[in-house]
């Protein structure tokens, strides 16, 4: 496998041809977003390529040493142990709300950054995204303590279905008619993804929804082509049916991706994989043995009910929030090309009013969407308190906060990845 040095070769010659961001032309073309798997920890080394973090962790135009904070993080070890090297502006400013972390980061600074920072987005102090935050630390402070109460039952009533019906998937694996199955594999597949899913989904596509730098779309490339772009290809443009063939595979792509790198990767990428990595063989592996069921018909049995989950939840995902006419992608024109980091997360969403009424369907359609992007260390169950006060903030700052439904976003995904014209966002406010 390519060492370090070779990968970045690669992606000098990938940024020959695209120099830039369509939406913030200012800004470098991602390195290897182009290049290999389009795995997580690949992301991760190409952003390590471009944020000039000089092996630290970049907070604003600072770089910090966080070596001995790594144990004493609140939120876990894992985040700081995989963002070492690049530029975390995005996830210190989201993921904390207390005031207090700024200044314990400042116990940790080492120097100034020598380049500026490779991202389009401000959190200006009488911005949109940091007034809202300050209002939302304060008005935490009035929500009951019982907030949570009702998300803390569905998901004990969740965990002990998942226990239930993952025994059930054990003793009756020869039969894959058991739906069952369904939540064991679902289960094995949530702890083996965890850490991809930290990067690819927390890392990147909250931090950089629809833009070049947001994983949740680069890696259904080129099967789906979810940024419009005028010499779409022919294929590209029947994305609706290429779904239907793709998504069911999804889970079985992503696993088989890690399972190749964990053999090939070395330096930046064989580090960051662990041990759990191979986790969801053990499912099989465990049927098996406890049932005695002929290996092809539990392998069978495996991937039928992968496939059904991997369907089910890919197109939830899509369909979701962020794959529609109205919202911004990458190649459209943003009314700024440095906006405030909280109103792009509102032109690159839409929420769902019919969602948002359910706690049940909030939790398991990823419903308050907006405030789930801006606040994603804050349980659901809290984030329905704070609409009032998100809804006036956005009037205050003229924001374009929109609502859909559930049936038109799936419509609106439909046609967003057929979509071929750029937009001009600028066009939309009156």
């Amino acid at each position: 496998m390519s060492s370090n040095s070779e990968w970045s070769e690669i992606a000098q010659r990938r940024v020959v041809a695209k120099s830039t961001h369509a939406s913030f032309p200012q800004l470098k073309y991602p390195s290897l977003r182009d290049a290999g798997l389009k795995d997580p920890v690949q992301w991760l080394a190409g952003k390590s390529m471009d944020d000039g973090a000089e092996g630290l962790w970049r907070v604003h135009d600072k770089l910090y040493d966080l070596t001995k904070f790594i144990k004493l993080h609140p939120g876990g070890e894992e985040w700081l142990e995989l963002t070492k090297g690049t530029d975390i502006t995005e996830a210190f400013e989201s993921h904390h709300l207390n005031p207090a972390a700024e200044k314990i980061l400042t116990q940790y600074y080492i120097k100034d950054a020598k380049t500026p920072r490779n991202s389009p987005f401000t959190f200006k102090e009488d911005g949109f995204y940091k007034t809202l935050k300050k209002v939302v630390f304060e008005e935490l402070k009035k929500i009951p303590k019982d907030g949570t109460k009702t998300t803390d039952r569905i998901t004990d009533d969740r965990s002990s279905n998942h226990s239930k019906t993952g025994l059930q998937a054990v003793v009756h694996s020869a039969d894959s008619t058991k739906p069952s199955g369904t939540f064991k594999t679902s289960r094995a597949q949530s702890w083996s993804r965890k850490r991809d899913f930290r990067i690819s989904h927390v890392l990147s596509h909250h931090l950089y929804t629809n833009t070049l730098l947001d994983l949740d779309i680069t890696e259904l490339e080129p099967f789906l082509l979810l940024h419009p772009r005028k010499d779409k290809p022919f294929y590209a443009k029947l994305g609706p049916i290429i779904e239907l063939f793709f998504f069911p595979f999804y889970f079985l792509i992503s696993f088989s991706k890690r399972i190749i790198c964990i053999f090939l990767r070395k330096g930046f990428f064989k580090k960051h994989f662990r041990w759990h990595d191979a986790l969801g063989l053990t499912l099989p592996i465990f049927m098996w043995i406890t049932t005695g069921t002929p290996v092809l018909q539990v392998i069978s049995t495996w991937l039928s009910i992968n496939c059904i989950g991997s369907f089910i939840f890919t197109s939830i995902a899509v369909s979701a929030s962020h794959h529609h006419p109205d919202v911004i992608k990458d190649g459209d024109q943003p009314r700024s090309e440095t906006p405030d980091w909280g109103m792009h997360q509102i032109e690159a969403l839409l929420d769902r009013k019919d969602v948002n009424n359910n706690v049940f369907a909030v939790i398991i359609l990823f419903g308050d969407h907006a405030l789930h992007h801006m606040f994603p260390t804050l349980d659901h169950g809290i984030l329905r308190h704070l609409r009032p006060i998100f809804i006036e903030i956005c009037e205050k700052f003229q924001a374009n906060y929109q609502v859909s439904t559930q049936f038109q976003l799936v419509l609106g995904q439909i046609k967003e990845t057929m979509r071929t014209e750029f937009k001009t966002i600028k066009q939309r406010y009156t």
